[in-house]
């Protein structure tokens, strides 16, 4: 039978290709700091149970796999709420897959091994995986927010695998279409409801990257605007709109409280620190030394049974690709 790598198009690869280019930051859950740092960093909190963990790395997997695909993050409680609420709805909505784990980032993957003793595949391990347990159909389901860097990336590692398996079909990320950011900005609504009193500004903190791919954040900013979320706003950590901009929106209205929140699959190390940290520079510093009262909730976009709806959709559709 023909091997193919069902969606891996002309114009992904030359995406691919682009967006790899050096200099160029990719969009991560957290951020990829060196381990000694991140460990000295995590000695002073408790990140959560990790035992309460699955990180998906069983064999007898079956000829038809699932296996989701995300950044990670070493914070326990948030890894299990978020990424494994993913994973458990995935496999909810399709029992007859066998639906396994892989995390991009090897730091990550490192350091809760050595914290936790908790060991999950790294995209590699878990396609090696896959193909030592005979699998013939592989559905990969990325959690990432955006089709940037991280899901290029993905899509050319895929490709180094094409003759492992008879199919390899692979789901898009969260905010793909105008109808996806609709609805997420609809559910961020929904979610934050209580907030929206007219004197609170509801601030979500996505990551950013360098990639043209950051445009999505201007987008999802247009639709909730475009939608009557006047008082919501959308910056990001490491790329525009930064922080001052945000802060300069809110300080044009007339609140007097602000709502912090994550616009990240996980509430990790960007959400606890350089969102709700008590650091000079954090958000919530900033926008308390503006005047403001602060209000940090600390709850990943994954956390949430209407976005984990939108994965299965989109695995749904690659499923039905795979079986074609």
């Amino acid at each position: 039978m023909r091997k193919e790598i069902i969606r891996l198009t002309a114009l992904a690869m030359v995406s691919f290709m682009a967006c790899s280019a050096p200099g160029v930051t990719a969009f991560a859950g957290e951020s990829e700091m060196p381990a000694a740092e991140e460990d000295a960093d995590e000695e002073n909190y408790d990140t959560g149970d990790a035992s309460k963990d699955d990180p998906r790395n069983g064999d007898d997997i079956g000829e038809n796999e699932l296996l989701v695909v995300s950044f990670g993050t070493s914070y326990n409680d948030s890894r299990c709420a978020t990424i494994g609420g993913i994973e458990e709805a995935l496999e909810e909505a399709f029992p007859d897959l066998g639906v396994r784990r892989a995390f991009t980032s090897q730091i990550i993957i490192d350091h809760i091994a050595r914290r936790d003793g908790e060991i999950i595949d790294n995209v590699s391990e878990a396609l090696e995986r896959a193909a030592d347990n005979g699998v013939k159909n592989l559905v990969v389901q990325p959690t990432h927010l955006m089709d940037g860097i991280e899901y290029t990336d993905l899509i050319g590692e895929l490709a180094a695998y094409s003759d492992a398996f008879e199919k390899i079909s692979v789901g898009e990320p969260l905010l793909k279409s105008e109808e996806d950011l609709q609805r997420v900005a609809d559910i961020l609504a929904e979610e934050t409801s209580s907030y929206d009193d007219g004197s609170t500004a509801i601030v979500f903190m996505g990551h950013g990257t360098e990639a043209a791919s950051n445009s999505v954040y201007e987008k999802m900013q247009n639709v909730m605007s475009g939608s009557g979320y006047e008082n919501y706003y959308i910056g990001t950590v490491e790329a525009e709109p930064g922080l001052e901009d945000v802060l300069a929106e809110v300080q044009a209205g007339e609140y007097t409280r602000v709502v912090l929140e994550p616009l990240m699959i996980v509430a990790g190390d960007h959400a606890n620190n350089d969102m709700a940290g008590d650091d000079d520079d954090s958000w919530k510093s900033r926008f308390e030394a503006a005047g403001y009262e602060v209000e940090c909730v600390l709850k990943g976009l994954g956390e949430m049974e209407a976005i984990q709806e939108i994965f299965v959709e989109h695995a749904a559709a690659a499923v039905e690709e795979a079986s074609e």
